[in-house]
């Protein structure tokens, strides 16, 4: 086993797999340049008996939600977005999709991933253009919002998974 890593990974090796029929994670169309938003946050409600010795309120945790996660792409050859947009326009519910960000480390192996459970895309932005020319690459912007987030280690092994809820 080898020793644990005392320092941090950098933030420029990832794949984003968007689980895209015909489409290789590590191809040039699964590949985006900025991803953000990867997140969860607990919400707290305020309890106090009248009788607690102690003035001062208790904090319950609650329900959680995923944060939006937002992808950016120079544009290429590819209608795998539009695709899947017009998929949810569609089917609904039927068209989420499970998508995995992996972090990698220098020399290209998994270091752990975050699994976005029943995702829809809810934004797209096309790119800005301008016709005076210039260094400026054409972006796109997508932004997915999930219902579950799990957080998977290099040993594949998924933390904190909720039950399976009955809910489509």
């Amino acid at each position: 086993m080898s020793p644990e890593r005392t320092y941090p990974y950098g933030a420029f090796n990832y794949l984003v797999n968007l689980k895209s029929e015909g489409v290789d994670p590590q191809s040039v169309l699964g590949g985006f340049s900025d991803v953000s938003g990867i997140g969860t946050e607990m919400t707290l409600s305020e309890y106090r008996t009248g009788v607690d010795a102690i003035n001062h309120v208790r904090k319950v945790p609650g329900v959680h939600k995923v944060s939006d996660v937002t992808l950016k792409r120079g544009i290429v050859n590819s209608s795998d977005l539009w695709t899947w947009i017009s998929q949810v326009r569609r089917e609904g519910p039927a068209a989420k999709r499970e998508v995995i960000i992996t972090l990698r480390d220098e020399g290209g192996s998994d270091v752990q991933s975050w699994k976005l459970k029943g995702v829809v895309p809810m934004k797209y932005t096309g790119p800005t253009l301008a016709a005076k020319g210039g260094g400026d690459v054409a972006m796109e912007e997508l932004v997915l919002s999930a219902e579950e987030l799990l957080f998977v280690g290099s040993d594949n092994k998924e933390l904190d998974k909720a039950p399976t809820s009955a809910h489509v």
